[in-house]
């Protein structure tokens, strides 16, 4: 079983740490959380389900046990510049560690000094590190990259990821505008708070492993309005008011489309799936009717990417870089010795 040092106790961190228990995939050793009001609680006063013997620690630094750590999970921060302290200590030591901060999908894009410091300290402290989660990291990029291997020949794609945002966590509610007015959603998206994080991220790991160089590439970001008066985890919603968010996300090479990413999240939304479509030989049109639910994905992504990233080399990863990351069964236990 793994032996987890858990970084950031958010609803995202709590729900991965209650499927480690669930699934019966490890235990963790130490969990740490900036908040002072977590500071010195149990972890099983925070999390249902974890033993009562692990006390919260909101400092990095106050963690010594490096020889009792597998692996690390980090759920922070989408910004990889504030996640990047924390990479740092834990590769130093070594660690394996497994994020859901989006902009580590691809750091490349925004980051590319930072995604080299880190892949040269990883490299020397013989540690690993992965940037999951479902999107980005699976539904948006991995698995449109893995739906052409059936091809014989592509010329474009475009992913659409519709999602009914009614049983997401509140955070992500927050995060795609639900509530507000268009002058609140315009500041928001001003402010850089509201927006999903990773369309870009998605769409040029999708480029380079197509080998699609793309000259010019742009994103937008609307509201979704509601058309009646409803309720979410955030409140009533009223008519006319943000319910969702709708990106857009387009990459060319000579003005040609070769890339389109269409991320629409929303409360009440009707009709979610997951679609991939490939214009080549065979066409491909991969639907996930209903969509994949994304707090449930990203959980067991992260949890089910640990035992692939340990058996990989050490440096930073990507998920086309790593074994092929699949369910992974609670360890069998070994039979008695008559």
């Amino acid at each position: 079983m793994n032996r987890i040092l858990h970084i950031g106790l958010g609803p995202l961190g709590q729900k991965i740490i209650a499927d480690l228990y669930e699934r019966k995939l490890g235990r963790v050793v130490a969990a740490v959380d900036l908040d002072p009001k977590l500071a010195g609680r149990e972890l099983g006063d925070v999390v249902k389900g974890c033993p009562d013997d692990l006390t919260v620690i909101n400092r990095l630094e106050d963690f010594s046990a490096w020889d009792q750590v597998d692996a690390a999970v980090v759920t922070t921060s989408s910004d990889l510049r504030l996640c990047a302290d924390t990479f740092r200590t834990l590769l130093r030591h070594g660690v394996t560690v497994v994020s859901t901060c989006e902009e580590l999908v691809w750091p490349w894009l925004r980051h590319e000094a930072l995604a080299k410091e880190l892949d040269e300290a990883a490299k020397r402290g013989k540690g690993r590190l992965l940037g999951t989660g479902v999107n980005p990291g699976a539904m948006m990029d991995t698995v449109p990259v893995f739906a052409t291997a059936v091809c014989k020949s592509v010329r474009s794609l475009e992913v659409h990821r519709i999602q009914d945002a009614t049983t997401r966590r509140i955070p992500f509610q927050r995060k795609i505008g639900a509530t507000l007015d268009k002058a609140a959603f315009k500041k928001g998206i001003k402010d850089g708070w509201l927006r999903h994080v990773g369309l870009g991220e998605s769409m040029h790991f999708i480029a380079y492993y197509m080998g699609m160089k793309l000259d010019t590439w742009k994103e937008t970001i609307e509201p979704v309005l509601a058309t009646k008066a409803m309720k979410c985890g955030l409140g009533p919603i009223k008519k006319g008011h943000a319910c969702g968010v709708r990106q857009i996300a387009v990459g060319k090479q000579n003005g040609k489309t070769l890339i389109k990413m269409v991320f629409q999240a929303s409360i009440g939304q009707k009709s979610p799936m997951d679609r991939v479509l490939v214009t080549g030989e065979p066409k491909l049109d991969v639907i996930f009717s209903g969509g994949v639910h994304g707090d449930i994905a990203t959980s067991a992504m992260t949890l089910n990417s640990i035992a692939q990233l340990r058996a990989a080399s050490p440096g930073l990863h990507t998920m086309a870089t790593v074994p092929l990351v699949r369910w992974s069964p609670p360890p069998v236990a070994k039979p008695k010795d008559d």
